[in-house]
């Protein structure tokens, strides 16, 4: 791509809008080969900029979702076992007795399982979507630096395999806790916050055509101010569309005080959010906003 303008309208075909920030850390991104770091509360389209580029520029997206405990053979590789077995069973059926043959046999290619970081460096181009980093150990962050500052893995029975054209990298974090900084100075560093009115409002028709003009309005002026409150959860932009989308699908045109209390379920996640938000008065806001 010729610069952050191209990015942007690249990414805005897909239903995906960005600001100028975002639209020059994608673009360095793909000039420089930098990983993209995405941190910020949950559903304010971090994830969803992954899927967006894969989908710009036609290159399969690759997901590697991280959890408490992940290692990496579990992200990389691993051999597959039973069809291993399997081999040396047919083998020794055929009456081969050579152990050094055996062996080159069962650590053969054909035998490795490639997790999304192996197959990430395999197939090019690529979208490499590291999700939740955050919730991964310290050192899987140290193992996850070493591959993306080389972009090769050893592997070895196999030796050293590495990317021929690196992959597209988004990392995401919703500050569970602090990514370490080795891993933060080798990427791109962009902050989702929550959009303002007019963004979030071009967001949602942009993904909800369909919904009538007045019904997003109405939901993106009380989603705004929902987030005013003391919440344990403020709702992202995902809860957003989704409440649009629930209030859709009971044939609502526009939104009035009963209706949004009987859907906040859509939009909010915990209790205690959902008791303050029925402790308020929603036509008073609706009225206050203008819709």
């Amino acid at each position: 791509m010729k610069g952050p303008e191209e990015v942007r309208e690249r990414l805005e075909k897909t239903g995906y809008l960005v600001d100028e920030g975002l639209a020059v850390a994608c673009f360095l991104a793909l000039r420089l080969h930098r990983p993209v770091f995405c941190e910020g509360d949950a559903g304010v389209g971090k994830t969803a900029l992954a899927s967006a580029l894969a989908e710009a520029l036609g290159a399969p997206l690759i997901r590697l979702q991280c959890y408490e405990g992940i290692d990496a053979s579990q992200a990389l590789y691993d051999w597959d076992f039973p069809r291993q077995l399997l081999h040396l069973r047919a083998a020794e059926a055929a009456g081969v007795r050579d152990p050094d043959r055996l062996e080159g046999e069962l650590y053969d290619r054909r035998f490795l399982i490639a997790r999304p970081l192996l197959k990430a460096l395999e197939t090019h181009p690529c979208v490499l979507l590291v999700d939740e980093i955050d919730r991964a150990d310290d050192e899987f962050e140290a193992f996850l630096l070493e591959l993306l500052s080389e972009f090769s893995v050893t592997i070895p029975e196999l030796g050293t395999l590495r990317a021929e054209v690196p992959p597209i990298v988004v990392l995401t974090s919703n500050r569970t806790r602090e990514v370490h900084d080795a891993l933060k100075r080798r990427c791109l560093y962009h902050w989702f916050d929550h959009p303002g009115f007019a963004r979030e409002l071009a967001i949602v028709r942009r993904r909800l055509p369909q919904v009538a003009a007045r019904l997003t309005e109405q939901v993106t002026a009380l989603v705004q101010a929902l987030r005013a409150e003391d919440l344990v959860k403020p709702p992202g932009v995902a809860e957003t569309i989704d409440w649009a989308q629930a209030l859709d699908a009971l044939g609502a045109t526009e939104v009035d005080a009963e209706l949004a209390v009987a859907t906040l379920g859509s939009v909010l996640k915990y209790r205690e959010d959902m008791e303050r938000a029925r402790g308020l008065d929603l036509s008073a806001i609706l009225a206050a906003r203008g819709v």
